[in-house]
C-alpha cells in the first residue's frame, strides 16, 4: 500500500524535496527584489507622465534604475533583462517628458590612488602568473628563489676590487645531471628473439 495517495503530484524524493525547499527559500529572497525593481519602474513612468509635487522624474528614474542592478546583482533578474528593462525605462521617461532628456546615468565608485595602484599590481601579477611555464610547485619556487639569490651574491660590486665577489658569498655548486634514457639502456640492454 503506497503511503501517499496517487493524487499526489508533489516531490515524493528527498531530493525533489530539498529542491522545493530550496526553491522557497530562494523566493523569499529573491521575490522582494523584483518586486520593489517593477513598483519603482511603475512610479517613474507614473511621474514622468504626470508630474506631482515633491518627486522628481529624474530621482524617480535613478530610483528604478538602481533597484534594476540591484535585482539583477542579486540574481533576481538576469543582466541582459535589467539591462534590457533600463533600456525601455529611460526611452518611455524621455518620451513622456516630450523629448527633455533626462539624465540618469549611473555614477561610478571613486576609488583612491592607493586602491587603484593595489589593483594595478594585482593584475600584473596575475599576468605574470598565466604566463609561467609548468605548475608552481613548491620545490620549482625554492629553486627559483635559490638561483635569483645566487646571481645576486656572485655580483661584482663597483667598489671592490675586479674580480672579487662581495663578502660571504658563495658559488653555487654545478651539479651534473645524465639523461635518464641513456642510463637506461645502457643498464638493461635488449634481449632478441631468434624466430624460426
Amino acid at each position: 500500500m503506497a503511503r501517499t495517495p496517487r493524487t499526489w503530484t508533489g516531490a515524493r524524493s528527498p531530493s525533489g524535496r530539498k529542491r522545493v525547499r530550496q526553491a522557497e527559500s530562494r523566493r523569499a529572497v529573491l521575490q522582494p527584489r523584483r518586486s520593489a525593481a517593477k513598483t519603482l519602474v511603475a512610479k517613474a513612468i507614473r511621474v514622468s507622465a504626470q508630474p506631482t509635487d515633491g518627486v522628481e522624474p529624474g530621482a524617480a528614474l535613478i530610483d528604478a534604475l538602481s533597484a534594476l542592478d540591484r535585482a539583477a546583482k542579486a540574481g533576481a533578474i538576469h543582466p541582459n533583462a535589467a539591462a534590457r528593462r533600463k533600456s525601455r525605462l529611460v526611452r518611455k521617461v524621455n518620451a513622456a517628458l516630450g523629448g527633455t532628456q533626462v539624465q540618469g546615468a549611473h555614477v561610478a565608485k571613486q576609488t583612491s590612488k592607493a586602491q587603484a595602484v593595489k589593483a594595478a599590481k594585482a593584475r600584473i601579477a596575475a599576468g605574470k602568473a598565466d604566463k609561467a611555464k609548468g605548475a608552481q610547485t613548491a620545490a620549482g619556487k625554492a629553486r627559483t628563489a635559490l638561483s635569483r639569490s645566487s646571481r645576486t651574491e656572485g655580483v661584482v660590486t663597483p667598489s671592490s676590487p675586479a674580480g672579487e665577489t662581495t663578502a660571504g658569498a658563495a658559488k653555487p655548486k654545478a651539479t651534473t645531471a645524465r639523461p635518464r634514457a641513456a642510463t637506461a639502456s645502457k643498464a638493461t640492454p635488449r634481449k632478441t628473439s631468434a624466430k624460426g
